[in-house]
């Protein structure tokens, strides 16, 4: 069985439309030491919800899924780039990853304020106030209403 997760990126950092393009990616630069313990517990064949963050109308756009389960971030280790972390080091990582391939695009994005007005989702955890984690989980009857709404365009 497996099991179901929300990632969280900006559209101009990673776009769902890039990941369709490069078919798999690995989910680099996550600093949160929660997000990388919830990176940590997936596992190949786990399901992930694709959330365009910090845009006009955030929203869930469509599915990925685990093809790699958690392995040291590269990124820690790179002095030049934004997610260098002086702390880690290659025989002692402190960030991991996990790589993600496209599988399907919704037909119609779920949108953040379209989950906060579906009564059936109030507890998931990205709709709680002050949850900003990158990764987080998905309980699986979460995860069946968001597929739900993606088939349904909503009110017009």
């Amino acid at each position: 069985m497996p099991r179901y997760w929300l990632l969280k990126t900006e559209p101009s950092a990673y776009s769902f439309e890039r990941l369709r393009a490069d078919g798999t990616t690995p989910w680099t630069g996550v600093r949160n030491f929660q997000a990388r313990n919830n990176m940590m517990e997936m596992k190949v064949g786990d399901l992930g919800l694709f959330y365009h963050s910090s845009i006009a109308e955030p929203a869930a756009v469509g599915i990925c899924k685990v093809v790699k389960a958690a392995y040291p971030d590269f990124t820690q280790f790179d002095r030049n780039g934004e997610y260098f972390d002086g702390r880690a080091r290659p025989d002692k990582p402190i960030w991991y990853m996990v790589d993600v391939a496209f599988v399907e695009a919704f037909a119609h994005p779920v949108t953040l304020a379209r989950m906060r007005a579906e009564p059936r989702l109030v507890g998931m955890p990205l709709l709680r106030r002050g949850q900003r984690l990158s990764v987080q989980p998905v309980m699986p009857h979460e995860w069946k209403i968001v597929l739900e709404l993606a088939k349904d365009p909503g009110p017009a």
